[in-house]
C-alpha cells in the first residue's frame, strides 16, 4: 500500500452532496471554532473585494486561512443578481468556493457556494446570540421572508429556547407564507407581524436579513437587552439598521475592518456616531475569553455580520473532510 500522503486530486462537491453531507449543528459548532481559532492567530490572509459589474450585479470575493485539523486557505467568488430567480429561474445568490491546502497550496475541493454561505450565516449569527443574547431569550423577530430569514430562525432555535417568533416586512403574502412554514417546521408559534417597529418591539432577539439599502425600523424600536444581529449589509450600499441605534449600542463585529467598509459600522462611522474605536470587540475575541460580550441585561447587543472567509473556509473543509472520509465527490486532476 502506497504511503504518499499527497492529494489523489481535487473533488467537485454539487449543492445536494454538500446538504447531505454536512447539518446545521455541524456549521454552528465549526463557525464557533473558527473564530475563536481566529481571535488567537491561527487565520490569516483575510481579505475581500466587492466588484459592481453593471446595475444590479455584484461579485464578493472572500479569501482567507484558517488552522483546523491541517492549515486550509479559500478562496470564494459570490455573484448576485436579484432578477434571476425572475427572469432566468436561477439563483440569485451563487458561485463557488476552492479550497486549498495551506501547506502545499494543493486546490483539494471545488464547491458550490450557496449551501455553505446560507448555511455558514445562520450559524454566526447562532453563534452570536449564545454569546451575546440574554440566557432568557425566548422572542425572536426575523426582518425578511427568503432563505436566509429561514436559516436564521432555524438556527437561533438551536441555541436558544424559542417559544414564539414574529417575522416582519412589506410583503404581507410573502410573511404569512414564511410564518406558517417555520411554524410547521420548528413546531413554536411564528406570526406575521406587518409593523416593523412592532414586531421588533416586542422581541428579545431581532435578526435582518434583507438587501435593505436604508434602516429598516426606527432607533427606538427595540426593546432594553435585545440582540440584534444584522446579516444583510455585505456590501458598502447596503444598510439595514438606523446609525443612532449603533452608537448608542454596544457593537460586536465579525471582523471590524471589513464592517468598518461594508457593514452597518461603515454607516455609523460615516454618520458620526460612533468611530471604529467604539467597537466593544469582534466576536472571536468575546469566545476566546479575549474582551467582555454582554455586560447588562438592559444593553442592546448589535452583532455586525458582514460574513467573513474564515466561515467560508472552516464550512468547506468540514465538508472536504466528509467528502473525503464518505468517498463522495468527483475526483478530478485538474493538472493532468
Amino acid at each position: 500500500m502506497s504511503s504518499d500522503p499527497r492529494p489523489k486530486g481535487t473533488i467537485v462537491l454539487t449543492r445536494s452532496q454538500i446538504t447531505d453531507l454536512v447539518d446545521l449543528s455541524e456549521y454552528i459548532d465549526t463557525v464557533e471554532d473558527a473564530f475563536r481559532m481566529y481571535a488567537d492567530g491561527k487565520g490569516s490572509g483575510i481579505g475581500m473585494l466587492h466588484a459592481d459589474i453593471t446595475e444590479g450585479i455584484e461579485f464578493h470575493i472572500k479569501s482567507g486561512g484558517i488552522t483546523l485539523k491541517k492549515p486550509y486557505f479559500a478562496l470564494k467568488v459570490n455573484g448576485s443578481s436579484f432578477q434571476n430567480r425572475k427572469k432566468y429561474d436561477l439563483p440569485n445568490i451563487m458561485g463557488a468556493i476552492i479550497l486549498f491546502d495551506g501547506e502545499t497550496i494543493f486546490p483539494l475541493a471545488l464547491l458550490d457556494s450557496i449551501e455553505i454561505t446560507i448555511k455558514r450565516t445562520g450559524a454566526a449569527t447562532a453563534v452570536a446570540a449564545k454569546y451575546l443574547a440574554r440566557p432568557d431569550s425566548d422572542t425572536a423577530c426575523i426582518v425578511g421572508y427568503g432563505t436566509q430569514g429561514k436559516i436564521q430562525l432555524t438556527a437561533l432555535s438551536r441555541v436558544l429556547r424559542l417559544t414564539k417568533a414574529f417575522v416582519t416586512g412589506r410583503n404581507t403574502e410573502g410573511g404569512k407564507s414564511y410564518a406558517d412554514e417555520m411554524s410547521r417546521e420548528l413546531g413554536i408559534p411564528v406570526s406575521f407581524i406587518p409593523d416593523i417597529d412592532d414586531a421588533v418591539s416586542r422581541s428579545d432577539v431581532i435578526v435582518t436579513a434583507t438587501p435593505a439599502r436604508g434602516p429598516l425600523f426606527d432607533a427606538s424600536a427595540p426593546s432594553p437587552g435585545a440582540f440584534i444581529a444584522a446579516v444583510g449589509a455585505d456590501s458598502p450600499d447596503k444598510q439595514e439598521l438606523p446609525p443612532t441605534l449603533l452608537g448608542r449600542g454596544s457593537v460586536i463585529c465579525d471582523i471590524t475592518d471589513q464592517c468598518a467598509r461594508v457593514g452597518e459600522l461603515h454607516h455609523a462611522v460615516d454618520a458620526g456616531v460612533m468611530s471604529i474605536g467604539d467597537v466593544r470587540a469582534e466576536l472571536g475575541e468575546i469566545i476566546a475569553g479575549k474582551k467582555p460580550g454582554r455586560t447588562s441585561d438592559d444593553e442592546i447587543v448589535i452583532f455586525d455580520s458582514t460574513g467573513t472567509a474564515i466561515q467560508d473556509a472552516s464550512a468547506a473543509a468540514i465538508c472536504y473532510e466528509k467528502a473525503l472520509a464518505t468517498g463522495t465527490g468527483l475526483m478530478i486532476n485538474l493538472m493532468s
